[in-house]
């Protein structure tokens, strides 16, 4: 496994091959190596690149907002299928909207477009800047035991949850990603889905209702290009709380669905 640094962006490779096939962005306070064994299980069809968002692991830039990080991942995937889970999936999505030439298909993991509403997606901001204002009160160590007590992650397991690579993390970074790139900072994406050109596989847990529904709603607006695979026995997390279930799924889905 190889380590690498492209633009601001760290990322490491897996599977044979030369160049990433898929290249994956994981969610708020992981790092890339948080995926597994998810990230395994498509490496044994797919070269797969696994990166560091901003402000996260070993990547800096702490300070980009979701059209900067999308800027900074499309320099380190090139042309490639994406996969992007929560934050690491609205950032993806950002990048298909502005460089599509870029993105051959696209998986998104519990992802959303953003809040439309802009009073919700205010209150949504003041609530991420308490959370980056916790965070540098506290550490990493203690929020961490907070944030991974939310009913959102409830199904992941000890070691799914990957705190030890968690506290690799940095408070500092987490909080400033957090105000840059949290989602009550992003401009809302619903109005674009219909530009998405590529096939679309949005990736949800069978028990996640309200990822669920959002999936649904994003299908409809994306079209005939977009797919819903909901991963039985999973919540929010479900890469990581049936990986092998989750990996099948999108392995099945690449299978069958033709590059642009």
């Amino acid at each position: 496994m190889s380590t690498e640094d492209s633009g601001d962006l760290a990322w490491h490779d897996l599977g044979a091959g030369t160049g990433p096939s898929l290249v994956l962005l994981h969610g708020f306070t992981q790092t890339a190596r948080c995926w597994g064994p998810f990230d395994d299980a498509l490496a044994e069809r797919w070269p797969v690149r696994l990166v560091d968002a901003p402000g996260h692991g070993d990547s800096v830039c702490d300070h980009a907002d979701v059209v900067e990080a999308a800027e900074l991942l499309g320099r380190a995937g090139g042309h490639a299928t994406y996969v992007g889970y929560s934050m690491g999936g609205r950032v993806a999505l950002r990048l298909a909207l502005d460089r599509p030439e870029l993105v051959e298909r696209l998986v998104l993991i519990g992802a959303s477009p953003g809040i439309e509403d802009h009073a919700e997606r205010e209150q949504r901001r003041h609530r991420d800047e308490a959370l980056a204002d916790r965070i540098e009160a506290v550490g990493v160590a203690k929020f961490l035991d907070e944030w991974l007590t939310q009913p959102l992650f409830r199904g992941l397991s000890p070691e799914a949850a990957h705190r030890d690579e968690r506290l690799r993390n940095r408070a500092a970074s987490l909080a400033a990603s957090l105000r840059c790139a949290g989602i009550g900072a992003q401009v809302p994406l619903w109005q674009r889905l219909d530009e998405l050109e590529m096939p679309a596989l949005l990736v949800v847990g069978a028990d996640d209702d309200k990822y669920g529904e959002i999936a649904e709603r994003m299908r409809d607006q994306i079209g005939a290009n977009a797919t819903v695979q909901r991963v039985a026995g999973a919540g929010h997390t479900a890469h990581l709380e049936q990986p092998h279930r989750s990996a099948r799924h999108v392995l099945d889905w690449l299978a069958r669905t033709a590059i642009r």
